[in-house]
């Protein structure tokens, strides 16, 4: 009876697991008739570039690989562009001692009768451009308008009744959903990878003005401006970059999505640039510490730490202290979350901000501004202060000349002397800084400074705004019982 029902059991398993494995493997997903509808609309972009031959300056001992030139770019993008030159990789000397140096991309068409979008770093500084079809026919583009701050390129070329894209609502994304993405990573001409939306709405360093679809698809140099589509063979992104530790994928991709690709594109065609709206603020996100300091429940929203002089913010009574909550309906999470919603409002749209001020709530009106062309991407970093009080940092007041190089303009303000062990330097305050408020007061000199520390909450968090070289920022400065 015992063997009986031990070969009983494993027959029942063995049928259990025969049925089971073909209802697993139809649940995922087929994307052999996407790439068959979709694979003819992508492209593989090769440029060219003319460079004057430049020497990395590396540590002695150290010599720089050789790199493809999309891979060198990946490099600079991410970590700096620490030498001359184009990146190194491919290149071949000219004979007068100047290199042609060579790289690759991807791209998709969007108009059949020859339009075409790619990423801005593709084609960036190009002086001969190439458009290779799926029916291997290579045709020479020209930039039709270009992009730096999205990272989106419009190109154009010379054909006919071409297979176009469908486009996407990225809106209707969701963490988790399959994406499919076709380029050209290192030259191999439609290449398909798969995977999953790992997160929406991504930020990265000194990219303000996009709200990134993160992937786990496998994205590699010669990607960058290919499609990324949805299961329903629509694009909703554009490959652009990779976080990398090696230059290679490592399972972190982002693309643009198609919406803010082809605000783009119709700014371009109607008017030759691309504009984008400006508060004239500079902010920072919100910490705990500092949200404790504003008797917030929990960090969220934009903290204004600099009000920029005849910028639409000042003109509507914003002040430095704000936390901007919402923008024109919209929540403001993390400060983040607000440079992409501005960026993409018309200047001289009007808009309502809900802000926090000293513990309240209200709405500001103001009418949005164009965002100059000398925008200066300051963002707020942390900072370090002396002996003189309780808080373990010494102040003195500021002469002519440093308010001067300062651009203070008769602000008011103390200048951080030396810095010791204690709050100040646990909040971050530097030798150097300027100290402009505390607790929400102005500091007009260092006898104002010390009044008002004699009047600060023992125990409690005060916010601390300081002005550095780099910009405004605020600090949460923990008072001692």
């Amino acid at each position: 009876m015992i063997r009986i029902a031990h070969a009983f059991f494993a027959t029942a398993l063995a049928v259990v697991v025969l049925s089971t494995t073909p209802v697993r493997a139809q649940e995922l997903p087929d994307f052999t008739h996407l790439v068959e509808n979709a694979g003819p609309a992508v492209v593989n972009i090769s440029t060219t570039q003319k460079a004057k031959k430049h020497r990395l300056h590396l540590p002695q001992g150290k010599d720089m690989p050789d790199l493809p030139d999309d891979l060198g770019d990946l490099f600079r993008r991410f970590f700096g562009d620490h030498g001359g030159g184009n990146g190194g990789g491919n290149g071949e000397e000219d004979g007068n001692g100047d290199t042609e140096a060579q790289s690759l991309g991807s791209g998709f068409i969007i108009s059949s009768d020859g339009y075409l979008l790619t990423n801005h770093h593709v084609v960036k500084d190009a002086d001969e451009i190439i458009v290779r079809l799926n029916d291997r026919r290579e045709l020479p583009a020209k930039v039709v308008g270009s992009d730096p701050k999205s990272d989106i390129a419009l190109l154009k070329i010379d054909a006919k009744d071409l297979p176009v894209v469908h486009m996407g609502d990225p809106s209707k994304l969701k963490v988790g959903e399959w994406v499919l993405a076709i380029g050209c990573p290192f030259g191999f001409d439609h290449s398909a990878t798969a995977g999953i939306v790992s997160a929406l709405g991504r930020n990265l360093p000194s990219e303000n003005y996009v709200p990134f679809i993160q992937t786990d698809v496998a994205i590699n140099p010669g990607n960058s401006g290919g499609p990324l589509f949805n299961l329903a063979g629509d694009v909703i992104g554009i490959n652009s970059q990779i976080y990398s530790r090696t230059g290679g994928f490592m399972g972190l991709s982002f693309a643009i999505p198609i919406d803010v690709a082809m605000d783009v594109v119709n700014q371009v065609k109607a008017k030759g640039y691309v504009s984008r709206g400006w508060l004239g603020v500079l902010i920072q996100d919100v910490t705990h510490e500092l949200a404790e300091s504003f008797g917030m429940e929990r960090p969220e929203g934009a903290l204004v730490a600099k009000v920029l002089p005849n910028g639409p913010a000042g003109a509507a009574d914003i002040q430095v202290g704000d936390v901007i909550l919402a923008f024109n309906g919209q929540h403001i999470s993390a400060s983040t979350d607000l440079p992409p919603l501005v960026g993409r409002t018309a200047a001289g749209t009007s808009v309502e901000l809900k802000v926090l001020r000293s513990g309240k709530t209200r709405t500001v009106s103001l009418k949005v501004g164009e965002l100059p062309n000398e925008d200066e991407k300051n963002h707020a970093s942390s900072t370090a202060p002396s002996k003189e009080n309780r808080l373990g940092f010494s102040v003195t007041d500021l002469n002519a000349d440093q308010r001067t190089e300062l651009n203070l303009k008769g602000e008011g303000g103390v200048l951080v002397k030396e810095v010791g062990d204690g709050p100040g330097r646990r909040a971050g305050l530097h030798e150097g800084d300027v100290i402009l408020s505390l607790n929400g007061t102005k500091v007009p000199d260092a006898a104002g400074f010390r009044t008002v520390v004699k009047g600060l909450p023992a125990g409690k968090t005060v916010p601390l705004l300081v002005q550095r070289s780099n910009g405004a920022l605020f600090l949460a400065l923990k008072v001692p019982e």
